[in-house]
């Protein structure tokens, strides 16, 4: 009983992706109570599936075998008495779909690795910019605290994803907005002016970000990255991604 998992996908190049999805909200307890049948019918034929919950899929060689599952899967859930989300559940490629905030991407020579999903990419960004929305009158550290958490989090549940050039995008995505909110903060053309030379910076690269003191968002790039530095986020506490 419980959830069972089958990773064998690095042998497939092209794998067809059964979606099965129970319409309802199910705890992942009952579900797994009231499954464990249908893992057992997958079992038994040597399916190799993913399930938590209420959420299975189901990898196969070809679309006509993967027709042939759903209709065995069909079967399964009406002896059940169950009711299936007929706009989740569908035979279809496996890449460019999402299974858990997980998408699949074919790498060099046929593997398959796992990758974070479009959709969650952009969860992730409007969090981020709900955490940081209401910035006024607070520093820069009391700023990234509540970020701590959650990008934290999000980090130990992609962990698994084999795509590091996307952490290292969200790392500058989120290193790139807290600049702009630092600007933001200082406000002035005279104040950032006086913070950037207390922080090191030279007395041109300070006039230059000063000049432009209220183009928050293009103005904290370039000449703005060599004094708030990654070490400088670092040492407030930002949380890194890779």
């Amino acid at each position: 009983m419980g959830q069972r998992v089958r990773r064998d996908l690095q042998t497939r190049v092209n794998p067809i992706k059964v979606i099965f999805c129970v319409h309802g909200v199910l705890s992942p307890l009952l579900a797994n109570v009231l499954l464990d049948e249908v893992d057992r019918a997958l079992e038994h034929r040597g399916h190799r599936f993913e399930r938590y919950a209420d959420d299975c899929n189901v990898y196969v060689r070809s679309r006509k075998a993967g027709e042939r599952v759903m209709r065995l899967l069909k079967r399964c859930y009406d002896k059940l008495h169950l009711k299936i989300n007929e706009s989740k559940s569908a035979v279809a490629s496996a890449f460019g779909r999402k299974f858990l905030g997980y998408s699949l991407w074919a790498a060099p020579k046929g593997e398959v690795k796992r990758a974070v999903s479009k959709k969650a990419i952009t969860a992730f960004k409007q969090r981020v910019r709900q955490l940081t929305r209401r910035c006024g009158g607070r520093s820069m550290t009391e700023v990234i605290e509540p970020l701590r958490g959650y990008v934290l989090g999000w980090k130990a549940y992609f962990g698994r994803a084999q795509t590091p050039g996307i952490f290292r995008e969200l790392d500058e995505w989120m290193r790139h907005r807290m600049r702009a909110i630092q600007l933001k903060q200082w406000r002035r053309g005279k104040t950032i002016y006086r913070e950037l030379r207390a922080l090191g910076a030279t007395e041109k690269i300070a006039l230059l970000v000063a000049a432009n003191s209220r183009r928050w968002w293009r103005n904290s790039r370039m000449a703005l990255n060599s004094v708030l530095t990654i070490g400088y986020f670092d040492r407030l506490g930002m949380p890194r991604l890779s």
